[in-house]
């Protein structure tokens, strides 16, 4: 018998983030979409206005609060989502790093098993402006956080 969970999905996205640059990169803008595929889900990223050409850090955050008022913008979206409390880069909301071009342009397409949609509806998605290392606890040493979005239903 055919197992349910591994038929063709439809692609169709269940949960969106908005994401907007913090005060220093109001240029920055884009989305990330989230559909559910296989037993994980497909996470696409479309970034516009990215400062530097490079790797960047990507990650999901267990709130879903984009303010930007304080010393760190975004601080209140908490930590990496690690509903396991496992170390990084195996925390659930650890995802590979995007590539900014020349343009300031990114785009990624990954499937992950560590959550499905529904699981992430409610937290952020945050863009840090240094590549994530992979090995720095808890978060990678990925730097700053630039731009955020809060994963909402659609």
């Amino acid at each position: 018998m055919e197992d349910p969970t591994l038929s063709a999905p439809s692609l169709s996205p269940v949960a969106r983030a908005l994401l907007r640059g913090d005060p220093t990169h109001p240029q920055l803008m884009g989305e990330a979409l989230f559909s559910p595929y296989g037993r994980g889900t497909l996470v696409i990223v479309r970034l516009v206005g990215l400062p530097v050409p490079g790797f960047l850090g990507l990650h999901i955050h267990e709130k879903g609060d984009c303010s930007t008022g304080g010393d760190v913008p975004f601080a209140q979206a908490g930590g990496h989502y690690d509903p396991h409390g496992v170390p990084h880069p195996w925390h659930a909301g650890d995802l590979p790093p995007l590539l900014a071009l020349s343009d300031g342009v990114a785009l990624l397409a990954v499937y992950t098993d560590r959550f499905r949609p529904s699981d992430v509806i409610g937290k952020a998605i945050i863009v840090h402006d240094m590549p994530d290392d992979f090995h720095s606890q808890p978060s990678g040493s990925s730097g700053g956080r630039i731009a955020c979005g809060v994963i909402q239903s659609i």
